[in-house]
């Protein structure tokens, strides 16, 4: 019998458009039933600012974000066609670099793996200095490291904190 080998994960979740805490509900349910991932923890949600190219955009809707930990049989890359069908069918569309959208599902980091492909790069290069990341991932795992850049919870210290709380009831629970 072959055993399957399964590491830990760290996926953002954000959305902007539509009904945002359900959006995010239903992608932890999905995320959930995917074979071969197991759901160890999910952040509360916090609300940032909309984050473009040119900087935060005060005219875009906000985003709810949270973070979540699992455990995952699919390698990087078979997780990540996952999370882009995931949001497909939650109505994402692609037209515009970070762009608003119904949903956002990004894997932050991989079992401490680092790789650069046209479709995905370990540790995502972004995170380290995003607030609606960090923040709710401190939240998950206080002793949580994003190699290349040390521990979150140094990293939250570092940065804006410009996210705050959202009053909303836990998006996951083990029941």
């Amino acid at each position: 019998m072959r055993r399957r080998v399964v590491l830990p994960a760290v996926i953002a979740l954000g959305s902007n458009l539509g009904d945002r805490e359900d959006n995010l509900r239903a992608a932890v349910r999905d995320i959930a039933a995917l074979g071969g991932v197991t759901v160890t923890a999910v952040s509360g949600i916090v609300q940032s600012h909309a984050v473009k190219p040119t900087g935060t955009d005060a005219e875009a809707p906000d985003y709810l974000n949270a973070v979540m930990l699992v455990q995952s049989a699919l390698h990087p890359e078979a997780l990540l066609i996952e999370l882009n069908r995931i949001e497909a069918e939650h109505g994402r569309v692609r037209v515009e670099r970070w762009g608003d959208r119904t949903l956002d599902l990004d894997i932050i980091s991989f079992a401490g793996l680092e790789r650069l492909t046209d479709d995905l790069t370990l540790p995502h290069p972004r995170a380290w200095e995003r607030a609606f990341v960090i923040v709710p991932w401190l939240q998950v795992d206080p002793d949580a490291e994003l190699r290349g850049h040390g521990r979150i919870d140094a990293l939250v210290v570092a940065t804006s904190r410009e996210v705050w709380a959202c009053d909303a009831p836990p998006l996951w629970s083990e029941s």
